[in-house]
Order: structure tokens, then C-alpha cells, then sequence
């Protein structure tokens, strides 16, 4: 359990109560539902919803399989090119993305096609016997996978596709990644993270080692005298400081490390409650911790951003979520001190007032005060340099403190390849850690079958 808040009451719900807090935010299409939405859909010849897919779901198609009661044939178009579609279906920004991207969205049509939902009723009502994807002949080659987030997942089914074998080296105790330990609980219900990579791993040809980290007891040099090929999808397990007085205060922590228990709670009523709680950030995580503090029983949630509404990277329909759940959005405002009480507990926070000038952000000399029982911080995660810790990473070449890559995910070692958060890309969506595994593999076979011919 989380240490830095034990002071904290527990929820005065039951656990049953509690639960049913965080059923499907998005509950799904019924039969007709999806067929009649389905129809909406035009079929665009070089469809812009294509073009905004990072995952480049030929989603036309998949939705005329759909009104054409072609279920299973609509989830194979969507596996095809996303085998994480299903949670990609239900945590997908959809609405700055394919939806934003929808002919039908304008004025006179009032709502783009709900390609999300439609997405993920195939892919939940597709009900393959088998897996749906094949190996081919096995190659002899064996790839290294550090990281079985969205990113390492992605790489290793595809590789396995290939006929190559793949081991997948995973620092936790649960495959997933983010879908297993960083989604808000209500997006990702059912246990559904681990459904779905009991699929994936149908593929076969593909073993986890858990409790392998690099930095620790794995090191890139093994790796790479060990196997054909690396890659590394490590995401960013580190959280970003605030830089300020007693941040390891009891009941100051990181959102992620408090999201992590919730999502592996199997009794919400045994969580710490902040009665009166800070969340400090702009994007997705930020509202995650907000909303699920509000539906824990939290009375007063504030979530503080320095700069302006426009300028939150969470999006509308995430802040609207927020709104909703009685969670006030505060701007304008950059933390200035802990305040802590006799204990040296968290108290609440002292906040500048800030505005922009000439572009800059600059505080505007006043302050004012938050009462809190916790402050959790969502301003970002940063790298974690101990997993790059020996000779051979110490090479990599990086940009900031990200892994360099190319448009096939190379790095600057050959036979290295990297994907997702830990990159340079600077793309932070599941979708997108899907695609560069899925652009990695594809690399990485192609590079393995030319030294075959060579030799």
C-alpha cells in the first residue's frame, strides 16, 4: 500500500458501492446500435479518418464489415494492423483523432461516426476460436523485448508473426504496461489489459520474464551479444519533481504511484482518501487521479495548471469528464510552497498567481492557499537514466533525455530498436507505442531476413 498516505481515512463506502463507481465509463453498442451507427458511415474513398489513425486501422472497411453483420471479419481488419485494438478502442483519444478527422463532423450533421465504440464492439463481439493471426516458418532468430507495455507487446506479436522468437523482459509482475497499471480504473474495466494479452500471446512463440529490469539485473551489452535484435520499450517510469521544499512530505506523491494501487485494488474501500485533495497537472493522468479521487468520496477536488484552459494537453471531452464529476478546474495558478501541519503532514499548498506576458509565463505577485490531505502530482514522467546505466546504453544516442530513433525505430546501435514513451517521437498516446512496436518488428524482420540472403 502506498506508505506516504497510511495517516489517511479509508472511503466510507463499501467495497461494493465503491465498485460501482468505476463501471464502464463508455458502456458498449448493442447489436443494432452498432448497425445502425455503422450505416452512418460513408465509406470515404482515402478516408481522412485513415489519415488520423496512428495505427493506420483501414476503418472503413472494418465498419462495412460491421453493417454488413461481418463481425469477425471487422475484427481481423482492426487486429491486422492494431493487435491492441481493443483497449486502444476504449482509451483512444478518438475525438481529436479518426471522430475529429470524420466527414460527418460539421455543423450540419451535429456528430462524427462513433468509430471508437464500433471499434471495439468487433473486437469484443468477434469471438475467434483460435487466434486469428498465424507464425510463419520459423527463422532460428530470437528477439529481445525490454518492456511489455503496448510498445513491447506490439513488437513481440508481430516478430512472432515472423517466425521469430521473442522474450520479453518486464520489470513488474503483470504484463501490460500502461493498460495494466496507469489507465483510470473506469476506462479499462473487467480486468480487460489481461484479456487481452492472453490473446495476444496465442500467437505463441512469444515467453515473459518478469522481474527484469533493465539497470538492475538485465543489462542492453547481454542483450545484445545475447540475441539478434533489441528493443526497447521502456516508457518513462520516473516522475517529474516540482523542485520545491518537502516534496517527500507524507501525503505528497505521485498520481501514477497512487493510480497503480487502484487499479490493482481488489477491495477500493482499503484505498487512502483525501477528503480534500490537490492534483496538480494538465493532461490525461491529471484528470484520471481527479475523477477517481471524486469517485472514491473525496468532497473537495481541485486540479491546479499554471497556465490557461486552451492550453491543458487533456482533451475536452477529458476535461468535460472531470467537470462532471464535480472536479474543479483551476488555472493560472503554479505551486509555490508545501504547507505542512505539526506532524510535518500535508496540510495544502501556497500557490503564485501567474499570466502570460510577451509569451512568457510570469507570476503576477499574488498568492493564495489550498487546503489538502494530499497533493498528487501529475506534471509529467521523465526517463529513468539507471535503465541506461552500462556501457553499450550508455551509446545510445539521445535527444533531451530521450532514446533517438529513426522512421523505422532504429537507434543508433545497430540491431537496437526503440519505441514508445522513451523515445524522441514525442507521442504519448497507446495507439501511437502500438504502432511504433508494430514499425519496429517490421524493421527489424527485414533487417534480419537481408543478412540472411547476404550470408
Amino acid at each position: 500500500m502506498i506508505k506516504t498516505l497510511n495517516h489517511l481515512p479509508h472511503p466510507a463506502e463499501d467495497a461494493a458501492a465503491l465498485a460501482s463507481h468505476f463501471t464502464d465509463l463508455a458502456p458498449p453498442l448493442n447489436d443494432r446500435q452498432a448497425h445502425l451507427e455503422a450505416s452512418r458511415c460513408l465509406y470515404c474513398y482515402d478516408a481522412p479518418c485513415v489519415n488520423a489513425c496512428p495505427s493506420e486501422i483501414d476503418i472503413p472497411s472494418f465498419i462495412r464489415n460491421i453493417h454488413q453483420e461481418n463481425v469477425q471479419g471487422a475484427a481481423q481488419t482492426i487486429l491486422s494492423a492494431n493487435i491492441l485494438g481493443g483497449s486502444c478502442a476504449r482509451v483512444c483519444p478518438t475525438e481529436i483523432l479518426c471522430q475529429h478527422a470524420c466527414v460527418r463532423n460539421n455543423a450540419e450533421e451535429c456528430a462524427p461516426v462513433l468509430i471508437g465504440l464500433l471499434q471495439r464492439y468487433a473486437i469484443d463481439n468477434a469471438h475467434f476460436t483460435e487466434h486469428p493471426f498465424k507464425r510463419a516458418a520459423a527463422t532460428g532468430k530470437r528477439i529481445a523485448v525490454v518492456g511489455a507495455g503496448p510498445a513491447g507487446l506490439s513488437c513481440a506479436h508481430r516478430s512472432a508473426m515472423h517466425g521469430h522468437e521473442v522474450v520479453i523482459f518486464e520489470a513488474r509482475e503483470k504484463a501490460g504496461g500502461l493498460n495494466e497499471y496507469g489507465i483510470a480504473k473506469y476506462k479499462l474495466v473487467d480486468d480487460f489489459a489481461q484479456h487481452e494479452l492472453d490473446f495476444l500471446l496465442e500467437i505463441g512463440g512469444i515467453e515473459i520474464r518478469h522481474g527484469q529490469k533493465l539497470g538492475e539485473n538485465l543489462s542492453l551489452g547481454e542483450l545484445h551479444q545475447q540475441f539478434d535484435a533489441v528493443f526497447l520499450g521502456l516508457g518513462l517510469a520516473a516522475s517529474k519533481q516540482l523542485g520545491l521544499a518537502d516534496e517527500d512530505a507524507p501525503g505528497l506523491l505521485a498520481a501514477t504511484d497512487y493510480i497503480r494501487e487502484l487499479r490493482q485494488a481488489d477491495d477500493l474501500s482499503q484505498l487512502p482518501l483525501a477528503d480534500h485533495c490537490i492534483v496538480l497537472g494538465a493532461g490525461n493522468t491529471a484528470i484520471d487521479m481527479a475523477v477517481q479521487m471524486a469517485r472514491l468520496g473525496a468532497h473537495d477536488v481541485n486540479l491546479v495548471y499554471r497556465r490557461g484552459l486552451e492550453d491543458m494537453g487533456a482533451t475536452d471531452h477529458e476535461q468535460d469528464i472531470a467537470k462532471a464529476n464535480q472536479v474543479r478546474l483551476m488555472t493560472w495558478a503554479q505551486p509555490q510552497e508545501v504547507l505542512l501541519d505539526d506532524q510535518g503532514q500535508v496540510r495544502g499548498m501556497r500557490f503564485a498567481r501567474t499570466r502570460m506576458e510577451n509569451g512568457r509565463l510570469i507570476n503576477t505577485g499574488e498568492t493564495f492557499e489550498l487546503a489538502a490531505d494530499a497533493i498528487f502530482k501529475a506534471i509529467g514522467q521523465r526517463f529513468d537514466d539507471n535503465t541506461l546505466s552500462d556501457p553499450l546504453a550508455r551509446e545510445l544516442k539521445r535527444q533531451g533525455e530521450r532514446i533517438q530513433v529513426d522512421e523505422q525505430m532504429r537507434t543508433s546501435i545497430p540491431g537496437v530498436y526503440a519505441g514508445g514513451d522513451c523515445t524522441s517521437l514525442d507521442q504519448y498516446l497507446t495507439v501511437q507505442a502500438v504502432q511504433h512496436g508494430k514499425l519496429a518488428a517490421q524493421a527489424i524482420h527485414a533487417q534480419l531476413m537481408l543478412n540472411v540472403e547476404a550470408a
